[in-house]
């Protein structure tokens, strides 16, 4: 087997093991904002049905803070807000490992191809 092609090939090898890895905490990433989108949701449904002055507490870390109700909900959809932001940004790196994976499949499945044509050149057998 050629030099060359060996390389690329453990190149490819490491690159994929490493985009899956990444690919897969990105996913595990996007799955617990989802759910704590989730909760926000929930959350903001259950207190809407509270009077605006009535006093609810939030959770700041591992403390509790004495808030009312619009400021709870106003706190909660910025919160919200900023988990999508988070989501699309994961799925946008998602998509980008992807590509740059299978662009580097592409490349690869090129050099075997020239690689092939030029061994059946110097050989002086036809192409298959």
């Amino acid at each position: 087997m050629d030099l060359e092609l060996k390389k690329a090939f453990t190149e490819m090898q490491v690159n994929k093991i490493e985009s899956t890895k990444k690919i897969r905490l990105l996913d595990m990433k996007m799955d617990s904002l989802k759910l704590s989108k989730q909760r926000i949701e929930v959350t903001n449904r259950h207190i809407s049905n509270l009077a605006p002055e009535t006093r609810v507490y939030a959770s700041v870390g591992r403390m509790y803070v004495l808030n009312d109700v619009p400021t709870l909900t106003e706190q909660l959809k910025t919160t919200h807000a900023s988990y999508e932001e988070i989501i699309t940004q994961c799925e946008k790196n998602k998509d980008f490992l992807i590509k740059n994976l299978k662009e580097q499949e592409e490349s690869l499945r090129e050099l075997v191809q020239q690689k092939k044509s030029e061994t059946t050149e110097t050989n002086g057998k036809p192409a298959e």
